[in-house]
């Protein structure tokens, strides 16, 4: 689905150049932008928690990404320093 912000034409040699991608390629670049969307997420947690560490900041991303019920299979149940704030 083409983003509203993209034209037509450019959606599609963006399309092409995807279609190009060798499956190790397509797997690379899959990694890259999850690590993308992790480290903006844990900037985002810093931001909201300024005195969380870092084993918190995991834990709260861990969280986010897993959900709860999986979380807490996971790390079991855990509270945060900074409790009062939602994550």
């Amino acid at each position: 689905m083409r983003p509203a912000d993209t034209s037509p034409e450019i959606w599609r040699i963006y399309v092409d150049i995807c279609r190009q991608m060798t499956p190790s390629e397509k797997l690379a670049k899959t990694f890259e932008l999850s690590e993308i969307c992790r480290n903006e997420l844990k900037a985002g947690l810093r931001e909201r928690h300024p005195k969380a560490d870092e084993r918190e900041i995991f834990l709260r991303c861990a969280r986010i990404s897993l959900g709860l019920e999986l979380f807490e299979r996971a790390y079991g149940e855990v509270s945060f320093e900074v409790a009062d704030q939602p994550l």
